[in-house]
């Protein structure tokens, strides 16, 4: 937990992330740390088609009971459960960065415009970064006349309530809201950092989230679990141990070279499997791919890598869905 009001610090204390120096960064980006070191087979417009799907706009406007589970791109999620539309990160601007104008371009269209989206009952965020809080998208959200209930990291409230956006709850690691009868949200640690401008480093905190559906009829809870964005650590041990086995899992599988640089703050595929065997996960989906420009794999890298990591585990193909922007599927349950 922080060991101020102001600076939060990862569960592993010799774990620091965030405070590079400004000439390393410089001279990373003018190496290529940041953009892909080459196209996809066929290039973007070909693996655009390839990777996208029409929205089912007509699905999205039903509130299932059962949960239901649409990728947007990127980290950005909307589950459907209970009777809930809960959108988690959404990023739907052409850039990931100020504005949704600036920063990593975009390379796969969002799949619908904030305006499209079905009535939005929870928002959750995982930590201040552009490519997970995306202003464009909140504020095309609000002017369409949407006010959902925000979940955030602790430190990050008033940015949220400085721009008429709300109710918002802060949460600390292990604390959690109930968002309806019978559905409770916890905030879970991960190993990252945030920062928004150069002044504010790790002065909110991060995180992910783990849903619980309590069904009169069942007895343990369906669990779903958005881990945001993480290196590998224990941290995922402790979530199976506290919370117990996960059912459904947003499995983050990219943005992962150069590894001397990512692998602290992202997860490769390889890592992402143990992630997902650390929580006992039946079911995941990958997400945190195939998007933004803002590493150096290729953007057809991570399927074929998780392919690898899952053979290797003598794991079946199937226990991490590869699904396309715009896709929806039914969870199983």
């Amino acid at each position: 937990m922080p060991p101020s009001p102001r600076r939060f610090a990862n569960t592993h204390p010799g774990v620091v992330i965030g405070n590079f120096p400004w000439y390393e960064m410089v001279w990373r980006s003018l190496r290529g740390d940041f953009k892909p070191r080459s196209d996809p087979a066929g290039g973007y417009e070909a693996f655009a088609r390839q990777w996208s799907a029409p929205v089912d706009h007509a699905r999205l406007a039903q509130r299932p009971q059962a949960p239901v589970v649409t990728w947007l791109g990127h980290v950005s999620i909307l589950l459907q459960v209970a009777g809930l539309n809960v959108l988690m990160d959404p990023t739907l601007c052409g850039f990931a960065g100020p504005l949704g104008r600036f920063g990593a371009p975009r390379c796969v269209p969002a799949p619908l415009a904030p305006e499209q989206l079905p009535p939005i009952d929870v928002v959750l965020i995982s930590h201040n970064h552009y490519d997970h809080l995306c202003y464009g998208t909140l504020r095309r959200l609000r002017d369409a006349g949407q006010s959902p209930r925000f979940v955030v990291p602790r430190g990050l409230g008033d940015w949220f309530a400085q721009r008429g956006m709300g109710p918002v709850t802060e949460l600390n690691w292990w604390e959690h809201t109930d968002i309806a009868p019978g559905v409770r949200v916890h905030f879970t640690p991960a190993q990252h950092w945030s920062r928004r401008t150069p002044w504010d480093t790790n002065a909110s905190l991060w995180g992910g989230y783990a849903l619980e559906w309590t069904r009169p009829d069942a007895g343990d809870p369906w669990r779903f679990l958005f881990p945001g964005d993480t290196g590998y650590s224990d941290d995922f041990k402790a979530i199976r141990r506290r919370l117990g086995a996960v059912d459904f899992l947003a499995l983050p599988i990219g943005a992962y070279l150069p590894r001397d640089f990512m692998k602290p703050m992202h997860v490769n595929p390889e890592d992402a499997v143990q992630l997902m065997l650390d929580v006992d996960a039946k079911q995941a989906m990958g997400v945190h791919w195939g998007t933004f420009m803002l590493t150096q794999e290729a953007f057809d890298h991570p399927p074929r890598d998780v392919a690898a990591a899952l053979a290797q585990r003598g794991l079946p193909q199937d226990r991490v869905w590869l699904m396309r922007h715009g896709e929806t599927r039914a969870v199983p349950m």
